[in-house]
């Protein structure tokens, strides 16, 4: 990737947005073309889209109009077709309403470009599920080579946030249906994470939204799960003191720590991490300090 385009990446989404709704110089007029001629944006991460919601937009334009324009850009390699950038639900909603022709402002963008905005629409409404949201990270580091600091630039989040939330796609299939159904949160599925095998996750994440287990039941069940692997008997129980220890620290971290104690007072504090990223979000946690500085 180019410096340039890392520059337009960091000046935040709600910037970017605003730079390609804003008109061209000299362009006094929003176009208007036909809605079959717009295909919708292939790298849109949102995939849930809920009847409910498209009804409510689709009524609030037949009584008020569409207030904002749809961005588009050229449809690469087929003239006089169009590939939608911003505007999903607004899009759905005229194509439901049987609208011919529709405002748009028309913006030559690349693919990272129309990644990058439809994450912004979407996250600016808090229209995403975990998921989705994860998805479209890890598509902006597959596809332009962005590490998790670039992203969290570019979307105007904590860096530990976007790790979080990549983690999240570890999870067994299973698992990322219950979080996508939105009946695991994303803290319930976060504590799963720590449970390598699979089966046991997956058991562990029904159970969960069965008996309604709190985050915290979550986490002392996964916490069971991983002890009885490695001693390959079941754990004795932890004492609660030191638990709620390791509880409050996983929850600064967002990973597993294992706080284990010897006699005379003494142990050790075990911090899990996953990769060199992640490695550096912890670090950076626990000093202040980005790993780069400490290295020279």
């Amino acid at each position: 990737m180019t410096a340039g385009r890392r520059d337009r990446l960091g000046k935040g989404l709600g910037a970017l947005i605003g730079e390609y709704l804003a008109p061209e110089p000299g362009q006094t007029e929003i176009s208007r073309v036909k809605v079959a001629a717009i295909v919708p944006n292939p790298l849109q991460p949102r995939k849930v889209f809920t009847e409910e919601e498209l009804s409510e937009l689709a009524s609030s334009i037949r009584e008020n109009g569409l207030l904002q324009p749809l961005v588009v850009r050229p449809a690469p390699g087929a003239e006089g077709r169009y590939e939608l950038v911003a505007g999903e639900r607004r899009f759905r909603s005229v194509t439901q309403l049987g609208w011919e022709d529709v405002p748009v402002v028309i913006r030559d963008a690349s693919d990272e470009t129309l990644l990058v905005l439809a994450l912004v629409e979407n996250l600016q409404r808090e229209a995403l599920n975990p998921l989705e949201e994860a998805e479209g990270y890890q598509a902006l580091a597959d596809r332009f080579s962005l590490t998790q600091a670039e992203i969290a630039q570019a979307v105007g989040k904590d860096r530990s946030t976007v790790a979080n939330l990549l983690r999240l796609l570890k999870l067994p299939i299973s698992v990322r249906k219950l979080l996508e159904a939105g009946h695991l949160s994303m803290g319930h599925a976060r504590a799963l994470l720590s449970v390598e095998d699979e089966v046991r996750a997956a058991d562990l994440a029904r159970a969960a939204v069965k008996e309604g287990w709190s985050v915290r039941e979550v986490e002392r069940q996964a916490g069971l799960a991983v002890s009885k692997k490695k001693k390959g008997r079941p754990a004795s129980a932890k004492d609660p003191t030191v638990r709620a220890l390791e509880g409050a620290l996983e929850e600064v971290l967002s990973t597993r720590v294992s706080i284990r104690q010897t006699r005379g007072g003494h142990g050790s504090v075990e911090i899990a991490f996953m990769g060199t990223e992640d490695f550096e979000r912890i670090f950076e946690a626990l000093t202040g300090q980005d790993v780069m500085e400490v290295l020279g």
